[in-house]
């Protein structure tokens, strides 16, 4: 892999850490849509580090949610409740920032948080490991 790949995969991990700390953020102020949406995003841009560390780069939303299933949770390298996690949040950040009347609360989205942390470690594991290659 090149350096400029290298390069790519480091960013998109590090953007994906960032952005968790905006969703931390945004939950300690109580504002639920935008705490999804940036959960959304971390794990989004970790997923983009992992599928360009595979060669199979892609930043369609819909793109990045099929590869990861089937090259990911179908064959067992991530566990299937974090693919179950990741659809819920694609469904629920897209409901919440494009349907009108669609208020997240507390209960809906404090629990995500710690799930976003866990998907997020597993998947820099992954993007930074040979198993990723």
């Amino acid at each position: 892999m090149s350096e400029a790949d290298e390069s790519v995969i480091r960013y998109r991990l590090e953007r994906a850490r960032e952005t968790l700390d905006e969703a931390r953020s945004l939950a300690a102020t109580g504002h639920w849509n935008g705490c999804a949406n940036r959960l959304y995003y971390a794990c989004f841009y970790a997923l983009v580090a992992l599928l360009h560390r595979r060669g199979l780069p892609t930043r369609k939303h819909t793109g990045v949610r099929a590869l990861f299933n089937q090259h990911f949770v179908k064959p067992g390298l991530v566990a299937s409740d974090l693919g179950d996690f990741f659809n819920d949040l694609f469904d629920t950040r897209h409901e919440a920032d494009y349907e009108d009347l669609v208020r997240l609360t507390e209960e809906d989205v404090r629990a995500w948080v710690v799930e976003a942390e866990r998907f997020i470690g597993a998947i820099t594991a992954l993007a930074t490991s040979r198993a990723g290659a």
